[in-house]
């Protein structure tokens, strides 16, 4: 029998504006408790501006053996790669 309560996953970022980044995992009943152990954990030295919580049961992946399906379809349509535009001259921020 299971005793442990749910298995969070913690994502952190460390100043606004920046991507959040996988930290870690908490054990936590619901997203409150999460948070609460996520600062505990990986935020004790005001290391971080932004936390998010994600239930590790929520989380879907793939695996390996999509790898073709997901992954290969891409490299038949050169339009997806930034190979095949030409940049116009005086073009800014592109």
């Amino acid at each position: 029998m299971d005793t442990q309560l749910d298995l969070w996953e913690v994502f952190v970022q460390s100043k606004p504006g920046q991507s959040y980044k996988h930290a870690g995992s908490v054990h936590a009943s619901d997203k409150q408790m999460a948070l609460q152990n996520a600062r505990d954990v990986y935020t004790r030295r005001g290391e971080a501006s932004g936390l998010w919580v994600v239930r590790a049961a929520d989380i879907a992946a793939s695996s390996l053996s999509d790898h073709d399906m997901l992954f290969d379809p891409a490299n038949d349509k050169i339009y997806r790669h930034p190979t095949f535009y030409q940049v116009p001259a005086g073009a800014k921020n592109i």
